[in-house]
């Protein structure tokens, strides 16, 4: 960004349009709600890449790592605001990424409420930013909203197989509510929303404590642990590679279709299928064990993207085998297994006034 450009009020840079050969577009501001996690981190890698792009990052850091944005720190274009969503934010934007929201059984079962918090709190704050900015929004949902599903495989227009009561309602029901009150906020107020359905995504930077099946079977596998197999094994994950997943949520922000649109992987594994693979990358000589399947769990999950095809021109490029190699080197990379703190200290975070929006 040139020095002229930097000291422009957020108003005014808006209106400015920057002439790149034969691009010309204003900058957009982009917030990114949960930046800090292992998706929002990815999303933003990709966001600043292109240089009419500004980005914010807000994230609690309750299962974010600064470690994972730190690379960005002294971008110009970047900045970093430790907030927690459930409390109303004043920024001015142009599109809202609304990650926020602990993803993973381990995070979001030690504290269902603040889960359910974060989703409907979180998402009606978000809400109220983007009505105000008039920007558009856009909010990962999740394949979870399917239930244990009974149709297969899952297509957009499937209201799901579901448990409001279960141990995992804390967030399933969390994110049907969230991708209700996008639709309210589109009907209501002509708000420009998208919701993207996510499925089981992997890659770097995922947390080796997450509780994920992937990140699971890899630590224990590095650590020479058996690999813990719940059920026989045979239920069924569809797998997506986290480059391929931030290509379909920029795709379809960018795109003129509001959703849901499934945004997964359709090669379908059973996890015993997944031990097996992760298991001969590492150690082939690696124990399996089996243990009893928690309740809840779903027996199949298997996206139908034809709608993501169509409509986004988005399909997955990363088979499975190579996106363990990336995700295993990664794991191994980080000393996981050795306490350490690879990044030095985050700068002091500014303040920002709450505001009811």
């Amino acid at each position: 960004m040139s020095a002229q450009a930097a000291q422009l009020s957020s108003s005014e840079k808006k209106k400015l349009v920057f002439n790149t050969g034969s691009i010309s577009r204003p900058v957009k501001r982009i917030l990114v709600t949960g930046g800090a996690g292992f998706i929002g981190s990815h999303l933003i890698d990709r966001l600043l890449e292109d240089e009419l792009n500004e980005v914010i990052c807000v994230d609690n850091c309750f299962s974010g790592q600064k470690s994972n944005i730190y690379k960005h720190i002294g971008n110009p274009r970047f900045e970093f605001i430790r907030h927690d969503v459930v409390h109303p934010i004043q920024l001015e934007v142009d599109q809202v990424y609304h990650l926020a929201c602990p993803a993973s059984p381990v995070f979001y079962q030690d504290n269902p409420i603040k889960t359910i918090k974060t989703n409907v709190l979180g998402t009606v704050n978000m809400l109220g930013l983007a009505k105000r900015c008039k920007a558009r929004f856009l909010i990962t949902s999740t394949s979870e909203v399917y239930g244990d599903p009974e149709v297969h495989p899952q297509v957009e227009e499937y209201w799901g197989n579901v448990n409001p009561i279960g141990i995992r309602s804390c967030y399933d029901e969390g994110k049907r509510i969230a991708e209700t009150l996008c639709m309210e906020y589109y009907r209501q107020h002509n708000l420009q929303i998208r919701i993207a359905r996510i499925f089981n995504t992997y890659g770097p930077r995922m947390l080796e404590n997450d509780g994920r099946v992937v990140s699971n079977f890899i630590v224990q596998a590095l650590r020479g642990n058996p690999i813990t197999v719940y059920g026989k094994g045979d239920q069924t994950r569809s797998f997506c590679y986290v480059d391929d997943q931030v290509d379909g949520l920029i795709r379809l922000m960018n795109g003129d279709h509001m959703g849901p649109i499934n945004i997964g992987n359709p090669g379908e594994y059973t996890i015993l299928q997944l031990a097996k693979n992760i298991q001969n990358i590492i150690n082939p000589k690696a124990e399996i064990t089996f243990k009893p399947l928690p309740s809840d769990d779903p027996k199949k999950r298997k996206p139908d993207i034809t709608k993501a095809r169509k409509l986004l021109g988005w399909e997955p490029k990363v088979q499975l085998d190579e996106g363990l190699k990336h995700t295993i080197a990664d794991f191994k990379s980080r000393s996981l297994f050795a306490k350490c703190n690879a990044c030095p200290p985050m700068p002091p975070t500014i303040p920002h006034t709450r505001c009811i929006l």
